[in-house]
């Protein structure tokens, strides 16, 4: 029979990291006209709250709102954008259209003058051009017979 023993977990000690003080913050010298006021406040059960006055906040002045709301002014002048920018679009599609066109024209107008200038070629050979008379020829056991 065997005995088991429980085992012991080790333990890790650690020791604290000492924080280390800042530095005092330097004095800045005021002058004396510069120093605020100090004031002291008794509250009701009998405690003494003392520090600096503060000037209280000056609300910002209202300002009156545009008849128009700047939303709409922005989309209104967002449609007179688009309608200006469709017109030259318009314009842009048809030049492109036309200029399509004179390709195609130019394309068709080279086919009929090169095609042109070989049925020249063709057709006028027989007048005037070099005359070729074929004659039966007879080839036996591979010899030409003319």
């Amino acid at each position: 029979m065997t005995t088991h023993q429980p085992q012991r977990a080790t333990l890790e000690v650690h020791q604290p990291t000492p924080i280390p003080t800042p530095p005092p913050a330097p004095m800045v010298p005021m002058q004396v006209g510069q120093i605020p006021a100090v004031a002291s406040i008794v509250l009701p059960d009998g405690r003494v709250v003392t520090g600096y006055a503060i000037e209280p906040t000056k609300p910002e002045p209202v300002t009156a709102k545009p008849l128009v709301s700047r939303t709409a002014v922005n989309v209104a002048l967002g449609g007179v954008g688009f309608l200006a920018v469709s017109g030259g679009l318009l314009l842009l599609t048809t030049f492109i259209a036309a200029l399509a066109a004179l390709i195609q024209q130019l394309i068709i107008l080279a086919a009929v003058v090169f095609g042109g200038f070989i049925a020249v070629q063709v057709l006028g050979a027989s007048r005037g051009g070099t005359t070729v008379n074929i004659r039966k020829a007879v080839f036996k056991r591979n010899h030409f017979h003319g």
